[in-house]
């Protein structure tokens, strides 16, 4: 099926079927492929490590973050 064929049948469902279709479609645009996200999470560790060495970033210890987020949400 080409996508002109496609189109037609889209356009005979529902308003309603159209509509979570559509959402569907777009909530698909907005979502990395496993290689983008593994990319992501790569470029942010480095940009983490590096303002570690730099200075720009100290490391708390888990403890302490845990016991501050317990302060927050008691």
């Amino acid at each position: 099926m080409d996508q002109k064929e496609l189109e037609k049948k889209v356009m005979q469902l529902s308003l309603e079927a159209r509509a979570r279709l559509a959402e569907k479609l777009i909530l698909s645009l907005d979502v990395p492929s496993e290689e983008e996200n593994l990319h992501l999470w790569v470029a942010e560790a480095e940009r983490r490590l590096n303002e570690l060495r730099e200075g720009k970033a100290k490391e708390v210890p888990a403890k302490e973050v845990f016991r501050q987020a317990r302060v927050i949400i008691s």
